[in-house]
């Protein structure tokens, strides 16, 4: 079983290390809320961090809802198994980015290699 704490904490990892700013907490968005932000390089990017059991189709409106709401990009988490489960044709249309975690803390961009 996946921790949510575990995937908040390899993501934090993830971000830091490449030198960006994050911040992990509920951030209220008009009628929705994401997981947390990645600030730095001119750009932010809204994080919405789902375990196997979560509704990933409510994730993808939450990250939609914080593009409208400034964000420049949106991030989808989850556990590697189930990011490979998760069809890309809708990250690659609204340039959402999903980020598969394996059970080494390894996170793997599930959509960056796939074509169109």
């Amino acid at each position: 079983m996946t921790n949510l704490r575990w995937l908040r904490w390899i993501i934090t990892r993830y971000y830091r290390q490449q030198g960006f700013r994050v911040r992990i907490c509920s951030i209220k968005l008009g009628n929705c809320a994401i997981d947390g932000e990645v600030i730095g390089g001119g750009q932010r990017i809204a994080l919405e961090i789902k375990t196997p059991k979560d509704d990933v189709t409510r994730g993808i409106g939450q990250l939609t809802e914080a593009l409208v709401f400034g964000y420049d990009k949106a991030t989808l988490v989850t556990t590697l198994s189930n990011a490979k489960r998760i069809n890309c044709k809708v990250f690659r249309e609204m340039n959402f980015s999903l980020l598969g975690v394996d059970s080494k803390g390894n996170v793997v961009d599930i959509c960056k290699n796939v074509s169109r």
